[in-house]
């Protein structure tokens, strides 16, 4: 078994990388749902996907995860080619013993990509489905679309309005977005930090969590849950920046240091 990561690692982990597979006919059962509009439990999906990791989900800090909430989980948008971002979330709520309302994309704007003219439009349609089966929230995509701040508005407000319905709610939140170069965090696009503090003001507390893989192996690593907040008399843009910072850093200290960025 890999011993735990000592942060000295540069760049990507050597190979062979995990080994990711799904049971079948739990994904053909989630296709039929798709199509008619049926409804599904999350949290048993996920942990038949994580019981088939080889090597095994490893997670540090099991002190720090929280059987009830309320609560945002805050996690970084880990990548590198091959790897798929949905196991971040199957990962994340295979281990956490609660329920967890999903903010996730509306699409993939697969930008520069030859494929966007086929993919994008089939993901518009596929991945609202899919937050209409397991009861998410879909945000428009990233980058930031003006057109979409309608969509982003009433994205929003559901979210709200589901954690005041729910004293115990979690919310499972990556506030980059999308995928970064290196799989190195970034910096999350503007207005991020706005929402995260009305999350904070329904009082919500962040539970951070870094997602990687090292040594053939993938790792979940979650913090001690903070509260968000900021010193008076500061600008609505100077909020948003000062918020997502705090949001990031946090993050950052879940992760080796090569994957921190700036937030070092």
């Amino acid at each position: 078994m890999p011993g735990r990561p000592d942060g000295m690692v540069v760049g990507f982990p050597s190979q062979p990388y995990p080994r990711y597979s799904y049971p079948l006919l739990a994904v053909l059962d989630l296709f039929l749902d798709v199509l008619m509009g049926g409804h599904r439990d999350f949290r048993r999906d996920a942990l038949l996907c994580v019981e088939r990791l080889k090597p095994p989900l490893q997670v540090l800090g099991e002190e720090n995860i929280l059987c009830r909430g309320p609560c945002v989980l805050t996690f970084n948008h880990y990548y590198r080619p091959g790897f798929r971002a949905w196991w971040l979330a199957l990962a994340i709520t295979a281990v956490v013993p609660a329920h967890i309302h999903w903010i996730m994309t509306s699409s993939w704007r697969c930008e520069g990509m030859w494929y966007r003219p086929i993919l994008s439009p089939v993901t518009r349609w596929l991945l609202p489905a899919l937050t209409r089966v397991y009861d998410f929230t879909a945000m428009p995509a990233i980058p930031p679309d003006p057109r979409d701040a309608e969509d982003r508005a009433r994205a929003v407000r559901r979210v709200l309005t589901y954690v005041k319905g729910d004293r115990y709610a979690i919310i499972g939140l990556a506030p980059e977005g999308g995928d970064m170069p290196g799989g190195i965090l970034a910096w999350p696009p503007s207005g991020v930090g706005r929402f995260a503090l009305l999350l904070a003001g329904t009082g919500l507390k962040f539970i951070p969590v870094g997602a990687f893989e090292q040594d053939g192996v993938f790792y979940l690593r979650f913090g001690k849950a903070y509260f968000l907040s900021l010193l008076k008399g500061l600008s609505s843009q100077e909020k948003d920046r000062q918020a997502a910072r705090i949001v990031m850093e946090n993050i950052a200290c879940q992760l080796p240091p090569h994957l921190r960025g700036e937030f070092a």
